[in-house]
Formats: C-alpha cells, sequence, structure tokens
C-alpha cells in the first residue's frame, strides 16, 4: 500500500471509493460532484490517495478555506488496516505545516469514524447541522499527538 497526494485525474476511482462506505453515506450521489472533488483538491486544500495493486482504496481531503476535514474515506474491504489512519496523519501534519488555525469535521453519531476520531484525539466540540457530532482538532493537540509534524517543525 502506498500513499500519494491525490491529483484531478484520480477523482474518478476517489468517487467509487466514497460510493461503497457503509457508514456516512451521502444521501444523494449528486450531493458531492466531481468539480467540488476538483476545487477542494486544487483550490481549497489538498488531498491524499492510498493506492494498493494500482487501485485507489482510500482517500482523505482538507481545506484549508473553512479549516475542515472535506473527506477521509476507506474502502469497506480496506478497513482495519491502518490505511485511513496514515492518510489522517498524513492530513493532519500537513495541515499544521500551513496554519495553526483549529481544523473541525462532523461525522455521524455511533459510527466507526465517531469512534476513529476519538482514538485519534479530537475532541467533541458540539453538533454540525441536524445530525453531526463536531469534533476538532488544535495545533498544540495534533503537535503533542505527532513526532512527524514537532521534527518537520524543527527543520
Amino acid at each position: 500500500m502506498s500513499i500519494r497526494i491525490a491529483t484531478v485525474a484520480d477523482i474518478r476511482q476517489m468517487q467509487v471509493v466514497r460510493h461503497s462506505v457503509k457508514e456516512n453515506m451521502l444521501s444523494d450521489a449528486a450531493l458531492v460532484t466531481d468539480r467540488d472533488c476538483e476545487i477542494y483538491l486544487t483550490e481549497r486544500g489538498r488531498g491524499w490517495v492510498a493506492e494498493e495493486g494500482g487501485r485507489i482504496v482510500g482517500f482523505s481531503i482538507i481545506d484549508l478555506v473553512d479549516h475542515n476535514v472535506w473527506a477521509l474515506f476507506l474502502d469497506p474491504r480496506f478497513e482495519r488496516r491502518g490505511i485511513g489512519r496514515s492518510l489522517h496523519d498524513m492530513m493532519l501534519d500537513w495541515y499544521f505545516e500551513q496554519t495553526r488555525e483549529t481544523v473541525w469535521l462532523g461525522t455521524e453519531p455511533t459510527t466507526r469514524a465517531e469512534q476513529f476520531y476519538r482514538k485519534a484525539g479530537w475532541k467533541e466540540i458540539g453538533m454540525h447541522g441536524k445530525s453531526e457530532i463536531k469534533f476538532s482538532m488544535s495545533f498544540e493537540d495534533w503537535t503533542a499527538r505527532s513526532p512527524n509534524l514537532i521534527m518537520a517543525q524543527d527543520r
């Protein structure tokens, strides 16, 4: 498995992964367009893809404009292998190399994603929209957890 920066050419496969999930599913596939993905990858932030055998099995996208995690999804057949955590950590290391602004995300309650974010050190700060839990991660909290970022800051 390898992780690399996502490109516009990856969007089709990223959408396949996005629509394969069993939790945090989109109510309407048209809600997140290829153009939306392109804007987040090229204008608002950055994304990463995890590949295995030349196929994208997971991806993450973080938004520097609104300071939020826009996406972190895995093909369910590749869960529990550390891929999501690797995408998460790489994304947050990059984000906090760009800014010290607190980052937030929303996810459905009582999901594996909620458990994942709690275990990764995210703090619950309320609700997002009608039904999602809102979490945040500060620069200070992340640097206390991430030796990779600390070493990058020292360079």
